[in-house]
């Protein structure tokens, strides 16, 4: 089973994704986003004790941005989320004052190592990713950078998962 959750932000998406695995005693939870030690933002680290704290304690949490090496964990995988593993990968390559063709470039390599992992993977993978273009166009340049390419690594994702899950308002569509 591999599956990619999206929906809108506090739609419900990571608590649904977290429910797919809750047969499975053992699950590595993969953080590949900036983590409580390299963010000073209270909020960010509040979201963060949330989360964890919603986990059994028998999950592993993985901070890594490295996501095709987590992606090669064996047993079921929750990565959450994409979103922020393209950020971190945009903020550590300095990217997003780059142009277009090169900040492209740079994530599409990632990107395809990441994917190839998934579509090698024999144990249950779910993946959290954000939607964020059912929106205005943003007005800044860095907006339109994430929005366009997360868009383009949501579709990457979801076309190596069986099923795509849109949660809204706590609500999931089985697209």
């Amino acid at each position: 089973m591999k599956v990619l959750v999206t929906g809108g932000v506090r739609s419900g998406k990571s608590r649904h994704a977290e429910g797919l695995l809750d047969a499975h005693p053992a699950v590595t939870y993969v953080a590949p986003g900036p983590t409580t030690d390299e963010d000073s933002d209270p909020d960010w680290a509040e979201r963060i004790a949330a989360h964890r704290s919603r986990r059994p304690a028998s999950w592993t949490t993985l901070e890594s941005r490295d996501l095709a090496a987590a992606l090669t964990t064996p047993g079921p995988v929750l990565v959450d989320c994409l979103g922020t593993w393209l950020t971190a990968v945009l903020d550590d390559e300095g990217a997003w004052e780059r142009p277009g063709a090169q900040v492209h470039a740079f994530v599409e390599t990632r990107l395809s190592a990441a994917v190839a992992e998934l579509r090698r993977a024999t144990g249950p993978v779910v993946l959290v990713t954000n939607e964020v273009g059912l929106g205005v166009v943003p007005a800044h340049r860095s907006g339109r950078v994430f929005r366009d390419l997360l868009g383009l690594t949501s579709q990457r994702f979801a076309a190596e998962c069986d099923e795509v899950h849109l949660v809204v308002a706590g609500r999931v569509l089985v697209l």
